[in-house]
């Protein structure tokens, strides 16, 4: 997979050893990059998240992937205990992720949630209303906001997966990738996202949105 390396990129451990690998540069530094991944949900996302990280090359990426069940301000208290928790060991965590839904939690809660992610230097991959609107934009781009209770029957339509869609499937990865386009969700996600930003509307309003898109970019780097 090709893609256009940013300055910002150059000095990152997974930049440094794929530019090795390649036979383009000789002095590298031998660590792995470390992330944090904690999940609101159990199954759906954590196994989505497992599928990427086989394909992941381990000499230049190790991921740990949690899936809580936990509400979203427990969630980012959660993500704070276990990078301070690594914190008193010798490899620390480059990068922390937590992914949760708009669902049913209230705007205050989710919007909170995101603020002190973002204040304790974490990250937030959030979806509204839920996490299969990432799947949906696979196949194509929705500016009307949908009910969760709608996503699965979208989903199963022969448009898109042309099966009945399963939330816990741990095939989901590999189903989008053969049947769905991901390049072009990354772009639809990126195009409402920034609508959104741009109208300064507060994340617990912007539906549909996912900002899932930010952590694949991020994972898909390390994919040489």
């Amino acid at each position: 997979m090709g893609h256009k390396v940013k300055i910002s990129d150059q000095n990152k451990k997974w930049f440094l050893r794929s530019q090795e690998k390649q036979g383009r540069i000789c002095d590298v530094r031998s660590e792995r990059e470390y992330i944090l991944i904690i999940c609101e949900g159990e199954k759906t996302e954590p196994n989505y998240f497992k599928a990427i990280n086989r394909i992941l090359p381990k000499n230049i990426v190790e991921i740990s992937i949690h899936g809580e069940g936990a509400n979203t301000l427990s969630l980012v208290e959660k993500a704070q205990q276990l990078r301070d928790n690594r914190k008193t060991r010798d490899i620390q965590f480059d990068q922390v992720w937590i992914v949760f839904d708009r669902d049913s939690f209230s705007a205050d809660n989710f919007n909170n949630a995101i603020h002190k992610a973002e204040s304790l230097e974490m990250r937030c991959a959030w979806s509204n209303e839920a996490f299969e609107f990432w799947y949906i934009l696979h196949f194509e781009f929705r500016d009307t906001g949908m009910v969760r209770d709608d996503y699965k029957a979208k989903l199963s339509s022969p448009e898109l997966l042309n099966e009945s869609y399963r939330k816990n499937d741990s095939d989901m990865y590999e189903k989008l990738r053969t049947k769905g386009n991901q390049e072009q969700a990354i772009k639809w996600a990126k195009k409402l996202h920034e609508h959104f930003q741009e109208s300064d509307t507060p994340p617990a309003n912007s539906n549909p949105c996912t900002t899932i898109y930010e952590l694949i970019e991020e994972l898909n780097k390390f994919i040489i």
